[in-house]
């Protein structure tokens, strides 16, 4: 059997910090889970509450806080590039961080940079993601939690249709992983990947050379399709 991996936890703090908030209004939302369906703790760690990293991750990026909601973005031409911290000034977060946190700990939800600068020497690579402002514009009208304002955009969003029958040696994305899984979105498949419940897509078969996206055979999808298929 294998074995399934611990999620990982988070404290008010950590938590506070990624999302550009205070400790204290952390455990406000907490406080107010039985209307806003923030998730319960995991555990505690002395009197610290702690809270499963993938589900509160999921749980910020389906409900954008009410000034992210009302946020016009500054007028830029639509072909301008913009890096991860300057992508997320102009989405309206107070943390520059947080494109960077969606690509690392989201994989899916945020849209593919336009540009992969590689950058630094041989012995210290790097990489520069930048994004063109109509990217960003378009993942605002359309993105979960934005509700009647995402219109019929919103159809955008749903997985794509997955021929099971296909090359099992073609690469697939996590949209179609999802699809050839069952899951109703690609933010559950996400959640379901990073708690460890999907164990044989831990290791991938590919990683694209623009964005770093994380690829899979039809066959091995096919493979955790079929031995998760007795859990559904």
């Amino acid at each position: 059997m294998t074995s399934r991996r611990e999620p990982r936890l988070a404290d008010a703090a950590e938590i506070a910090a990624e999302q550009g908030l205070t400790p204290a209004r952390i455990s406000g939302l907490y406080n107010e889970r039985a209307e806003n369906g923030f998730p319960e703790i995991a555990g505690t760690r002395g009197r610290a509450r702690l809270w499963d990293h993938a589900k509160v991750t999921e749980w910020f990026a389906n409900r954008p806080p009410a000034r992210l909601r009302e946020h016009t973005p500054p007028a830029r031409d639509p072909q301008d590039l913009l890096n991860a911290a300057a992508a997320s000034r102009f989405l309206g977060y107070k943390n520059s961080n947080q494109v960077t946190t969606f690509v690392r700990d989201h994989p899916g939800y945020f849209p593919d940079p336009d540009v992969v600068e590689e950058l630094g020497t041989a012995e210290n690579p790097y990489r520069r993601q930048m994004w063109r402002v109509q990217t960003l514009l378009d993942w605002m009208a359309t993105r979960p939690g934005r509700g009647k304002r995402a219109g019929a955009k919103r159809a955008a969003q749903s997985l794509p249709d997955v021929p099971v029958d296909g090359d099992p040696d073609e690469l697939l994305g996590a949209s179609q992983a999802a699809a050839l899984l069952g899951f109703k979105s690609l933010n559950s498949f996400s959640s379901s990947l990073s708690q460890g419940n999907l164990p044989m897509l831990e290791t991938t078969d590919a990683v694209t050379e623009k964005g770093g996206r994380r690829r899979w055979t039809r066959r091995r999808i096919l493979e955790q399709a079929a031995q998760r298929s007795p859990r559904r």
